[in-house]
């Protein structure tokens, strides 16, 4: 049997014993084994911070993005080869698109994020501050890459998106990392992985793999490292407070899985196209990824006089959704990840059902299309209804991590906002709704709780990315049950990686260590005019002093011909009684207009 490797200080090693059976979701094959036994992860992260660490904090900003959209471009061309991998895992087609490509496009998004630092291996943050009265003195921040390693441990659901979308956004700081995907589907990761390294693309160490278990890595961190956690809340809690991390004051960021609710809107009724978008959104997130995502949708909360509508229309929809093997045409939905996957989410559905009712579905009795329910990790779509959810209130608390969810009812939109907020934290809600006053009144209500809001119409529907699915310029995470992080966000997320400091000096001083002309700095006059020079010539701080223009009234009236502006306070003396103007006053273009002409060299240039 095939045993996975991992990539440790430089090169591909297997572990010392066979570890961990990993099986084919579908039909319960054998693939491969996993095992990181024999790793030296005290040795793996000082290989990471010399090696790998050293050589990124050469590239700029502007050599870093290209190296992202170099490598997003490679593995491109080799997705087919992981689509066919990402069948094992139980992935329908359109599972791996979310998965493969939703990863790839995180690399392409934080590429093209260059266009927003310098072409410098830092960059500021903010505007500089004045700290004495004489403008001798002054202040900036500088953002400079962490000298340690962005540690990755995630989830099985995502096995490429779940390190590519955190790679993407360290790397393009100047931080390497280690990524320990879930055994479970590491068998994926691995192959992504092996692409990346034989790319040649990355600079040795940037990126190294675990697919066994990381038992201990932990206890190796230092202050200048990172790590990131995607996961059950309880694992999570766990290692946030491993004595190491609390120690050294290692940032810790915690993305767990949560209780996601979706809204259908007071206003809608099932005439309105916003009751088809909301039927297709809720059974596409109980479905999807066979509902193992983190932002899937497990509380569904309907106007109370729209629930039958809801449960008639979503049971429908259900219903029409095939289950079984992904390589069979017509099968929309495949299996859990595992057998053990199965286990757990029949007992929370368990749970569950001590206070509310199945409605559609079975825990035993469902049909699989092309394979047999007995060998592969297969789960029947769940809707559960819960009639007090004020009352009955384990929905609010226990998460069956699959297709699995409770429709309840609300009388108004502030009771729709308490039982969201009920869910005591939340990665992603949703409302659907066509009324903009219903839209104000719920975000502003539960926003507080949810790191995101989809607010779904007839007018973006057709645009939208859906409830599940973050996106790599906006920030992914949520406050309490969700685990208090924060992750990708477009800039934001590189600021996570690299270490702000509060720089102060003289403006000339800072402007020396900047690059940036700090206001107030020594200034450089030259002989010869700027636009004589190629721009590698021109030193920062260079001024040239122009000659001088007296602003007349006839240049006020000419400038006001020309643009056709004849505001009063330009034209009419007499009307600026009660102003803070004496005289007619000049156009501000004109001023504009006048210094970019004073600065032009009228010599030809040779």
């Amino acid at each position: 049997m095939k045993q996975l490797q991992n990539y440790y200080c430089g090169q591909w090693v297997a572990g010392t014993e066979n570890g961990q059976v990993l099986y084919n979701a579908i039909n319960g094959t054998e693939i491969a084994t996993a095992s990181s036994k024999g790793l030296d992860f005290g040795m793996m992260l000082d290989y990471g911070r010399t090696t790998g660490g050293a050589a990124l904090r050469k590239l700029t900003f502007h050599e870093r993005g290209p190296m992202l959209k170099a490598l997003a471009l490679h593995l491109m061309e080799k997705k087919e080869a992981f689509y066919k991998i990402s069948w094992a895992t139980g992935a329908t087609r359109i599972d791996s698109w979310i998965d493969i490509e939703g990863g790839i496009g995180n690399l392409f998004a934080n590429s093209s994020l260059r266009r927003q630092f310098p072409n410098e291996t830092f960059c500021l943050e903010g505007d500089p501050v004045s700290l004495g009265k004489n403008g001798t003195f002054m202040g900036h921040h500088i953002c400079v890459p962490k000298e340690g390693v962005a540690i990755h441990i995630n989830a099985f659901n995502f096995p490429v998106w779940g390190m590519l979308e955190k790679i993407a956004v360290n790397l393009m700081a100047g931080v390497p990392a280690v990524v320990k995907p879930a055994t479970v589907t590491s068998f994926l990761t691995e192959a992504v992985v092996r692409e990346i390294i034989a790319s040649k693309l990355l600079p040795e160490g940037s990126l190294q793999l675990i697919c066994g278990s990381a038992n201990g890595i932990l206890d190796h961190v230092i202050s200048q490292d990172v790590v990131t956690f995607t996961g059950s809340a309880s694992t999570g809690k766990m290692l946030k407070a491993h004595p190491r991390i609390i120690s050294e004051s290692v940032p810790f960021n915690l993305e767990a899985d949560s209780l996601n609710c979706m809204v259908l809107g007071k206003d809608v009724t099932p005439e309105m196209p916003e009751f088809e978008i909301f039927i297709k959104e809720v059974q596409r997130e109980i479905t999807v990824k066979a509902g193992q995502k983190c932002t899937a949708v497990r509380r569904i909360m309907v106007p109370e006089n729209r629930m039958e509508d809801v449960q008639i229309a979503l049971g429908k929809r259900l219903s029409s959704t095939v289950m079984g093997d992904p390589n069979v045409e017509g099968v929309r939905m495949g299996p859990l990840a595992s057998k053990d996957q199965v286990k757990e989410v029949r007992e929370k559905v368990e749970q569950l059902s001590k206070q509310q009712e199945i409605v559609y579905g079975s825990l035993d009795k469902f049909e699989v299309k092309g394979q047999d329910t007995e060998r592969g990790a297969f789960f029947s779509p769940i809707l559960m209804l819960n009639k007090d959810p004020f009352k009955y209130t384990d929905c609010h608390s226990v998460e069956a991590f699959g297709p699995v969810s409770t429709l309840m009812p609300y009388k108004s939109t502030e009771e729709a906002v308490e039982l969201a907020k009920m869910g005591l934290g939340s990665l992603v809600c949703s409302i659907i709704t066509a009324d903009a006053k219903v839209a104000r009144e719920y975000v502003l209500g539960a926003a507080s709780m949810h790191g995101r809001i989809l607010v779904l119409n007839n007018e973006c529907a057709k645009e939208s990315t859906g409830h599940g699915s973050p996106m790599p310029m906006l920030t992914h995470g949520g406050p309490g049950r969700a685990g208090g992080g924060e992750e990708m966000g477009g800039k934001r997320g590189i600021f996570h990686y690299l270490q702000r400091v509060a720089l102060q000096g003289s403006p000339t001083m800072l402007t020396a260590i900047t690059s940036v002309y700090q206001n107030g700095g020594k200034q450089i006059e030259k002989d010869i005019h700027p636009f004589k020079k190629h721009f590698e010539e021109l030193e920062i701080g260079e001024t040239l002093i122009t000659a001088k223009h007296s602003v007349s009234e006839a240049d006020i009236v000419n400038f006001a011909n020309v643009s056709g502006d004849n505001f009063y306070a330009h034209m009419d003396s007499t009307s600026l009684e009660g102003t803070i103007f004496t005289q007619r006053v000049a156009h501000g273009y004109f001023v504009l207009s006048k210094a970019a002409g004073l600065f032009v060299d009228a010599k030809k240039v040779r």
